[in-house]
Parts: C-alpha cells; sequence; structure tokens
C-alpha cells in the first residue's frame, strides 16, 4: 500500500526551528489534501496544519498559528512543516497524513506516517 515517511524530527532548545518533512511513497497527494497532527504523551492526537495539494489553502491550528508553516514540493511529492519559535509544550510525536477533505478532523486523513518524535528543552 501507499506509505507516508515522516523525517526531520529531533531534539531543539525552546525557540529554535525545525523542518519536517512527509515524502509519499506514491501519487498520495494528488487531488488530496496533506495534514500534519501531533500527539503528546498522555494526550490525544491533535491536529496542528493542513495544506490542499493543487492550490495551496492552509490552514493552522491557533497553538501554532504565525510560528509553522506548511508547505509541499509537488515535483518532490513531499510535503514539509516548518516549526520557528518552538515551545517547550510543542513536544510531541508528529504525524503527517492524506486525506480528500480539506479540515482538521483526523478521522477524514485515510493514509498516516510513522511519526516523528520532536523535543524541545527548556
Amino acid at each position: 500500500q501507499v506509505q507516508l515517511v515522516e523525517s526531520g524530527g529531533g531534539l531543539v532548545q525552546a525557540g529554535g526551528s525545525l523542518r519536517l518533512s512527509c515524502a509519499a511513497s506514491g501519487r498520495t497527494f494528488r487531488r488530496n489534501v496533506m495534514g500534519w497532527f501531533r500527539q503528546a504523551p498522555g494526550k490525544e492526537r491533535d491536529f496542528v496544519a493542513t495544506i490542499t495539494w493543487s492550490n495551496e489553502n492552509t490552514y493552522y491550528a491557533d497553538s501554532v498559528n504565525g510560528r509553522f508553516t506548511i508547505s509541499r514540493d509537488i515535483a518532490k511529492n513531499t510535503g514539509y512543516l516548518q516549526m520557528n519559535s518552538l515551545k517547550p509544550e510543542d513536544t510531541a510525536v508528529y504525524f503527517c497524513a492524506s486525506g480528500r477533505l480539506y479540515t482538521n478532523n483526523p478521522k477524514n486523513y485515510d493514509t498516516w506516517g510513522q511519526g516523528t518524535q520532536v523535543t524541545v528543552s527548556s
């Protein structure tokens, strides 16, 4: 089946930056949307950002708006999440996902990556 693979996570100090990548094994994002979600220890999986693949409409969670930027490279079939001004509360496993609907509801995404750990230290 089609797979999504996240990369770029790691340990960063508060105020620092990371860029996450989400590579698709096939044409997963064609005529679809890509979303980023995150899950902290003991917490539910929360919406972070989403983008329409064709025209780059974007939407962000209030908690990351102004700090994170979602983007995509059609030629590389890869999506990105640029994370700036990171805070300790951003610490989580970050997942990318593909779906048909432009939404913050994870149930509307049907293909998920394995996740990449982001840890922000004080």
